[in-house]
């Protein structure tokens, strides 16, 4: 490669070793601007043979008409600038313009040519050193080809100011000393495609890139940023236009096999085409393009109806007053002076302009040939784009050279210095500098060398008569305020003419009330959707983690919500609430009947005979049992709790003495009757009295000692459910309750005892046999309670103890009065003091 471009130094001065490469389009001047574009895409390699000058690199392929186009713009730009009265007046620029032919080696030569000149010999007997023969460089269009000239032009410190070179990896000062640009860098162009990715909800893509440094180091910032956003991608798969088929064709089985609907390219029109081939034919779901600047506004790309919907960021449109008729006045006469235009005009019209070397098959251009009458990508100016990069540059250029040589000060005339020297380092220095608006669009350059970073949001859509457009639908500029870097303001069509933003995620997305949970093995965006434990929620969709509800807060149904939990007690407004109070209630009034029904037949033989006093009492404290019960229905309170425990406690224990006094009556009573015996005076009524009031002393005693020390109280049990909060009163001193218990426990089986010792008695005399039967049901009634009440959760301890009390209390009533008043009401024959007197056994008993 370099051997054709060493400077030998020779008795006769420096010489060039190489055939010198023309220029495709040149004109001198007194500055000099170069330029390279990519007009074509293949070269010719001549093998040297080292025993001759080796021969220039021949350009050869189709012409690319859209960068013919961008060079036509930089001749432009340089014309307009010389016929200005405002900006270099009477200066002239000149301009080389090269074809780079998408070569390395050949932008190399084009780029040490640019530097040394073409002259055989220069500067002889003297040193091989002298000044550049451009100011600066306008180009080129690839990435690659700029860093490779970027390197050469630096070590001169020439100046390079792309138009169409966005890799990131150019803003490098320390690499790239000299290198601007007026287009963004890719840097920008990462961030901006993953931020519409993530607009969209996209988190699952595939990516396709060039196989070169554009390609290349645009893939890796968008994979950075991406990253940084949260998307995942499927496949990251690069390729150049130059790889085997196989290699192609395996990119396409990847993108066709794979799940992902979003397809980022970072890659160029040249590689784009490569693809397409492969991919065209194949039956696949309808795929979104998002598309980078290289290719997604490239309007040859229109024809492919796959790309139907693909939406990425362009460089703002612009208009150029001036340019579609600078670049459609040709006619034969003046191509016939450039064999690049003459390729041109063969190609576009298939005839040859005579004297040419083109094949004799092709027929004669008649001269009725119009440019105007054509639509290919350089006649095409309805969106300029690119070309407008390339018309700042060189507006660039110029002012930096303006600000060198021409003085303009207030009040003085301009006035510019053709004969100053200028040196590209001070055109590189003034050139960070320029800052200046042509035709509304502003131009300036960071540290960098970078310019501020705008795109517009393009979409393909398809028109009504069934071609393709590009229609803008948003912009994006990254200097301005957060909220308003991305705008879009018009519906945008996609893929497969959907009307929907189309889904592309790897896993869907988790609802409020369950978690993420990454899927082994696979990128963080394939996950599970795991439902949140209980007592845990998750209010937002693709919740990370489950939050746990507060104490008295439960989760609802969905699990998305923390509500408060439900507090369960046993109510008067639950059907078993009513059932127990209507029992209650039932039971005190039966109490009351029967007291009634006593009293109102006081003076009966069966009345007398049962100790009316005691049986009143009892009725009095039976109605009491019926009563207390009630207090344990409700919402507990501190009070409720209190009286609940104690009242339950004391008026059992004055029923179970009252009974207890009743059956030692009986009993001593049978006693007295047997010869010397006067036992009855010592159980006389004051002492039935005296008895029944110190046995409740004692629990009243015992309750007073437990409301003393440690009360009952209303406590919030969460330890049976934890979907909800079990009020209920906790008993305080565990040793007081049992006790108040064990007391009554204490008297009924005493009372028991007594009664069973006396019920072989005469029926006729004594209630004896009721008062056993009695007493056995309330034992085996508070028996079984103790299991029942330790292991019924929540309200049902509650109705567990009211049961007992129910039952206890109807099993006194029921078995020592209803036999009775049965007899008084039904029976009144036997209620009779000779009836009651018939079985009494002798004196002799």
């Amino acid at each position: 490669m370099a051997g054709d471009l060493i400077l030998a130094k020779g008795k006769s001065g420096c010489i060039l070793q190489g055939t010198p490469r023309p220029a495709s389009f040149s004109e001198p001047g007194d500055f000099v601007i170069g330029g390279v574009f990519i007009i074509h895409y293949k070269f010719i390699t001549n093998e040297n043979n080292y025993t001759s000058r080796p021969k220039a690199p021949q350009c050869t392929g189709s012409l690319d008409f859209r960068e013919l186009r961008f060079a036509r713009t930089m001749i432009f730009a340089i014309t307009e600038i010389n016929n200005s009265s405002e900006l270099l007046p009477g200066v002239t620029l000149g301009y080389q313009i090269h074809d780079s032919c998408a070569s390395v080696p050949v932008a190399v030569k084009v780029a040490l040519q640019l530097a040394n000149g073409i002259e055989p010999i220069f500067f002889p007997n003297q040193s091989c050193s002298k000044s550049a023969t451009v100011q600066a460089v306008v180009g080129d269009s690839s990435s690659t080809v700029s860093i490779a000239m970027s390197r050469i032009l630096g070590i001169f410190g020439i100046p390079l100011v792309s138009h169409f070179a966005t890799c990131a990896c150019l803003s490098d000062k320390l690499q790239y000393p000299t290198f601007s640009r007026t287009i963004p860098s890719d840097y920008f162009q990462a961030a901006a495609l993953a931020r519409l990715v993530k607009h969209f909800g996209w988190t699952w893509i595939g990516a396709v890139r060039s196989n070169t440094d554009y390609g290349n180091n645009g893939m890796a910032a968008f994979l950075q940023a991406a990253q940084a956003e949260g998307i995942c991608v499927e496949y990251s798969e690069a390729l150049y236009k130059t790889n085997s088929r196989e290699k192609v064709r395996r990119v396409a089985e990847v993108i066709s096999r794979s799940t992902a609907r979003i397809i980022v390219a970072f890659i160029t029109s040249g590689d784009m085409l490569v693809l397409l081939s492969e991919l065209e034919g194949r039956l696949m779901v309808p795929l979104q393009w998002i598309g980078s600047e290289a290719w997604v506004t490239d309007r040859k790309m229109l024809q492919f109806r796959l790309f139907a919907g693909a939406i990425g960021f362009g460089i703002p449109r612009s208009v150029i007053p001036g340019l579609r008729d600078f670049l459609l006045d040709l006619g034969p006469a003046q191509v016939s002076h450039s064999p690049l235009l003459t390729e041109f005009w063969e190609s576009v019209f298939g005839c040859s302009l005579g004297g040419s070397q083109t094949s004799a098959a092709k027929k004669t251009c008649d001269g009725n040939q119009n440019l105007r009458d054509l639509e290919n990508t350089y006649t095409d100016t309805s969106e300029l784009r690119i070309s407008n990069m390339v018309y700042k540059a060189v507006y660039a250029i110029a002012h930096a050279i303006h600000r060198i040589i021409c003085t303009d000060e207030p009040n003085t005339p301009l006035y510019c210095n053709t004969n100053l020297r200028v040196g590209p380092h001070q055109v590189m220095e003034h050139l960070r500098k320029v800052n200046f608006s042509r035709n509304g669009y502003k131009v300036s350059f960071d540290a960098n060398g970078d310019p501020v970073a705008t795109y517009e949001l393009v979409n393909w859509q398809v028109m009504r008569d069934g071609h393709m457009e590009f229609v803008t639908v948003g912009h994006y500029d990254a200097s301005a305020p957060d909220g308003q870097v991305l705008i879009m303001n018009k519906n945008i069509t996609w893929a497969g003419d959907q009307l929907q933003v189309p889904v592309s995620v790897c896993s869907e997305s988790c609802p409020p009330g369950t978690r993420k949970a990454v899927q082994r093995g696979r990128p963080v965006c394939c996950y599970d959707c795991v439902p949140c434990a209980e007592g845990e929620i998750s209010n937002t969709t693709d919740s990370l983690d489950c939050i746990t509800c507060p104490t008295d807060y439960w989760t609802n149904a969905e699990k998305d919500k923390c509500v408060p939990k439900p507090v369960e007690f046993l109510s008067f407004h639950e059907v078993l609430g009513i059932i127990l109070a209507a029992c209650s209630v039932t039971g005190a009034c039966m109490a009351i009947t029967v007291a009634a029904v006593f009293y109102r037949h006081r003076d009966t033989p069966i009345v007398k005979a049962n100790n009316s006093e005691l049986s009143f009492l009892l009725l009095f404290s039976l109605k009491l049992c019926f009563l207390c019960s009630l207090t344990f229905i409700g919402r507990p309170s501190e009070w409720s709790c209190m009286l609940r425990h104690t009242a339950f406690g004391i008026t059992f224990v004055l029923c179970i003495s009252c009974v207890l006094g009743k059956t030692v009556v009986v009993l001593m009573a049978f006693r007295a009757t047997l010869p010397g015996r006067n036992i009855m005076k010592w159980f006389g009524p004051p002492q039935q009295r005296l008895s029944v009031l110190a046995f409740t002393l004692i629990q009243v005693l015992i309750c007073l000692l437990w409301l003393t020390i440690s009360p009952p109280f209303p406590n919030k049990n969460m330890k049976h459910y934890k979907e909800k909060i079990i009020l209920e009163c906790d008993v305080g001193s565990a040793v007081g309750f049992w006790a108040v218990l064990g007391y009554i426990g204490l008297l009924s089986i005493l009372c028991f005892g007594l009664a069973f010792l006396a019920r072989k008695l005469p029926d006729n005399f004594n209630e004896a046999n009721f008062i056993t039967f009695s007493m056995l049901i309330f034992c085996a009634v508070w028996i079984t309670f103790i299991p029942a009440y330790v292991s019924s959760p929540g309200k049902f301890t509650v109705a567990v103890e009211i049961f007992a009390i129910l039952a206890s209390s109807f099993g006194l009533i029921v078995c020592i009065f209803v036999p009775k008043c049965f007899i008084i009401l039904f029976r009144p024959e036997q209620n009779t003091k000779k009836h009651m007197m018939g079985k009494m056994p002798s004196k002799s008993l």
